[in-house]
């Protein structure tokens, strides 16, 4: 079983920088997706993914990741810095097209002043599984649509998942009704 998923937070200098330590998956992507809104809406277009503790990455996460993106250039501009991703990653960003969207840094020359500072500032983020299953299920059914709206190719990719949720939250599966 791997170990629980801890996300890190904070301001380092003008960016807002996020740290995954340990897979980024669905389980995680609600108090992302908070942050990340909270953080925009206080005035904050520089945002920072550090991946160098992340393992993997589910699709509702990379989903997270890519509205966050397209909400920050649909809002008069901004970045989402993904730094430190392992080759494992690094082809997940690039095989759903999300390169073209998240500032990929493969060379790992973005940000060099803030790096340094990252390690002693960060605190933990919100607290997980606040969230109710209603909400985690339409949180990963829009995350799902957002990367079939990248590419024809991820439409054929998430077109089961996104009709199964689609059904369970119009209430014909067994996650709408339960209490």
């Amino acid at each position: 079983m791997p170990a629980p998923t801890t996300i890190l937070v904070g301001h380092i200098g003008k960016v807002f920088w996020l740290r995954v330590e340990g897979r980024g998956t669905f389980q995680d992507s609600v108090q992302v997706k908070r942050a990340f809104q909270t953080i925009i809406t206080e005035g904050t277009r520089d945002l920072v993914v550090d991946l160098e503790r992340c393992p993997m990455m589910d699709s509702t996460f990379l989903g997270t990741l890519t509205g966050t993106a397209l909400n920050l250039l649909e809002s008069g501009g901004g970045t989402l810095s993904v730094l430190n991703a392992n080759p494992r990653n690094q082809q997940l960003l690039t095989d759903l097209g999300l390169d073209h969207i998240l500032d990929l840094d493969i060379a790992g020359t973005a940000w060099p002043a803030e790096r340094l500072e990252a390690c002693a500032q960060l605190s933990t983020c919100g607290e997980k599984g606040a969230e109710g299953k209603m909400e985690q299920a339409e949180h990963v059914l829009t995350a799902h649509r957002t990367l079939a709206d990248v590419s024809h190719e991820n439409r054929g990719r998430f077109r089961d998942v996104i009709h199964f949720l689609e059904r369970e939250l119009s209430g014909s599966g067994p996650l709408a009704a339960s209490p």
